[in-house]
């Protein structure tokens, strides 16, 4: 399963992002059952890009996250890539299509 690393704070949120060309943020809270179910199934299709790296925030220890990232459900899944957010999902994800949009911005990014 992908590696996940925890951050716990707005400036190592802010950190992981600038020091990955593919940065991938996974948002949550410990009471949420969805998160529970998200989270296996999110590592396992990220296995296949070994270049995005996923960081993991709980909201309910940075609350700060909300109102930096306009998060108003959890989970929320960001993907960023130079800096710059290229991919939301919230709430209920659909991995197939997911899956299928990080294979298609990462080829296009691997190709440059």
């Amino acid at each position: 399963m992908k590696e996940l690393t925890d951050l716990h704070s707005l400036d190592s949120i802010e950190n992981f992002i600038k020091q990955h060309q593919f940065s991938f943020i996974y948002i949550s809270r410990p009471a949420c059952t969805v998160c529970h179910a998200v989270l296996p199934q999110l590592r396992k299709v990220l296995d296949q890009f070994l270049k995005i790296k996923l960081g993991h925030i709980n909201a309910d220890e940075v609350e700060e996250v909300a109102g930096r990232f306009s998060v108003f459900t959890v989970p929320v899944l960001l993907l960023f890539i130079d800096g710059t957010e290229f991919l939301r999902e919230a709430r209920f994800v659909h991995f197939e299509q997911l899956e299928e949009r990080l294979k298609r911005v990462y080829q296009l990014y691997q190709d440059v």
